[in-house]
């Protein structure tokens, strides 16, 4: 009888410890997911009492990475992806070798061998999926544009982390002892080719037939009326999807449930399909962060401080100032140079993987498990200050260095409007502040009635592909005065806010109206509660939702000019 209850203890424990863990941490002021951690280890097997099934628990916690992938794949879209690509594809690989070098480096002041810094370097280079989205998510930054470039280099991460778990045990004969022969082991160009080519079939397969299928079988589902049916469909469809992708195509859970998200994104019920998503997401979310405590042997912080000191350097100070320093050679705002840096300060599942594959094939030596897991655990529980401190350090670097205030106000040949830009797109134009999928349909429908206007938006890619259309546009962050000035808001008719941005968007409409006090504005919004709010600081007029937004706003922007209203 007790083998028969060992999944619904570990549950029971995992969920009452952390739910009173929890309480106890927001009450004393520190993020709740500290809470979570500690309870891990309090009914992990390196602490006395209750032990519960540690590999039951980690199964709990991969479903949650399954739902929460597949939720983020719901708000992300592939032109999301490729509209960050120039910065998260090299982004991702500079910082992922960066953090691999330190490792190696750190390892070989220990006296490791040279396989040894390598698995360690890697299993500190990739970070945290969970973490990563909690974070963002908790602070409204998913749907911005430094939480789309920061999901947008993790994607990259994680591809990158697929392709090194399939060669390694190719590499393995070459860097140790791995049991396996240098004359039975398969070729390593024949291991990349047949990876790439599987995950290449994978992406296609979601892109071309998954795209028309799941929102075509949601719809069905849907027409049922049945809201458990619809419930188990979205379920169903992220954890079936996820485990396929991995025994078939060798693609990680996350990855395969993120992309049934994307292409699930097409249906009209995405934005239910989330919502009915959302509590199981939180809660198996919890049991990833008490399945990380459980692993965590505490004991490795008194017998081994500095090595633990030396990696969670790497992690939380290294690689954040490996990807600050990219975003800004990137040329990107210092906030947003901020905000992916403290996003990737931490680690997560893909180095445990990593460190255990390393493990299997007497690469890493049983310590070097022990100080990845210190490292996550501590980069873990600092990944909230660091978010926290963001914009008081933004505040203060600013203030005090000339070099930081160079940075702000640099010369980007996309922040300001060509002197060749037509006179109509300087007077009585409508003000579009971001060009995902709604500013989009708006700036179209907009050509098409010959109304002008000008798209602002902070990522650099969209406005260098728009100014090669010819169309007038201007990168930067809206909330900025000097980027609206650039696009000409006081002699603008129109400002529409179309980012989800509840951080900035306040300071948007006041900026607009100081510099032009008679101009209309149009805001969206995804979260009910922050509607409401706007509508209260009477700031525009506002959009709520998802479904038919695009359309709505739209519909309203072409009505205050008095043009005709497409059907479609």
């Amino acid at each position: 009888m007790e083998h028969s209850l060992i999944l619904i203890t570990t549950i029971a424990a995992g969920f009452g410890l952390a739910l009173m863990l929890g309480f106890i941490a927001e009450k004393l002021k520190v993020p709740a997911l500290v809470g979570y951690l500690l309870a891990g280890i309090a009914i992990g097997p390196y602490t006395p009492g209750f032990v519960a099934d540690t590999q039951i628990a980690s199964e709990l916690a991969e479903i949650g990475v399954m739902l929460l992938m597949f939720g983020v794949g719901l708000h992300f879209s592939l032109g999301d992806l490729l509209a960050v690509k120039r910065i998260a594809v090299p982004g991702a690989i500079v910082q992922m070798t960066v953090a691999t070098v330190l490792g190696m480096m750190l390892a070989a002041s220990w006296g490791w061998d040279m396989s040894a810094g390598l698995v360690l370097g890697l299993s500190l280079s990739c970070a945290s999926t969970v973490v990563l989205l909690k974070a963002l998510e908790s602070r409204g930054l998913l749907e911005t544009m430094n939480g789309r470039i920061a999901v947008g280099w993790l994607i990259v991460e994680d591809l990158v982390t697929v392709l090194i778990l399939v060669l390694l045990p190719s590499f393995a004969h070459l860097l140790g002892d791995s049991g396996e022969s240098s004359a039975t082991a398969t070729p390593l160009w024949q291991t990349v080719a047949y990876t790439l080519l599987l995950v290449s079939v994978f992406i296609a397969l979601m892109l071309i037939v998954g795209r028309r299928l799941l929102p075509w079988l949601l719809w069905h589902v849907a027409e049922t009326g049945s809201r458990e049916l619809f419930t188990l469909a979205v379920v169903a469809f992220a954890i079936s999807i996820a485990y396929g992708a991995a025994e078939l195509f060798g693609v990680s859970f996350a990855l395969g449930a993120f992309f049934a998200g994307m292409v699930m994104r097409e249906s009209k019920f995405s934005q239910r399909a989330a919502e009915e998503s959302l509590p199981l997401r939180d809660a198996f979310a919890v049991l990833f962060f008490v399945s990380v405590g459980m692993l965590f042997d505490p004991f490795v912080l008194i017998e081994e401080p500095m090595h633990v000191l030396g990696v969670a350097a790497i992690i939380i100070v290294g690689k954040s100032i490996a990807a600050l320093s990219l975003v800004l050679v990137f040329r990107y705002p210092l906030n947003t140079a901020l905000t992916v840096a403290a996003s990737l300060g931490q680690i997560g599942e893909f180095s445990f993987i990593l460190a255990g594959l390393g493990l299997s094939l007497n690469l890493l030596p049983v310590e070097g498990m022990s100080l990845v897991l210190a490292g996550a655990l501590i980069s873990i529980a600092f990944n909230p200050i660091a978010f926290a401190v963001i914009a008081p350090v933004s505040g203060w670097i600013t203030r005090y260095s000339e070099f930081a205030r160079r940075l702000a106000t640099r010369d980007d040949p996309y922040a300001e409007l060509p002197m060749s830009t037509e006179r109509k797109y300087l007077e009585k134009q409508v003000v579009i502040v971001g060009y995902g999928q709604v500013g989009k349909r708006i700036a179209r429908v907009l050509s098409q009635q010959d109304i002008p206007y000008i798209v602002v938006d902070q990522i650099r890619e969209r406005v260098q592909d728009l100014r090669n259309q010819e169309l007038a546009a201007v990168s930067g962050d809206a909330s900025e005065p000097s980027v609206l000035i650039q696009a000409h808001i006081a002699e603008a008719s129109m400002l529409v806010v179309a980012v989800p941005d509840p951080i900035n968007v306040r300071q948007m409409v006041k900026t607009a109206r100081t510099l032009n006090p008679d101009i209309e504005v149009v805001i969206r919004t995804n979260n009910e509660d922050e509607s409401e709010l706007l509508h209260s600081d009477n700031l525009g007029t506002v959009f709520y939702g998802k479904e038919e937004l695009a359309k709505n706003m739209t519909q309203y922007v072409l009505k205050r000019f008095d043009r005709e209203i497409p059907e479609r």
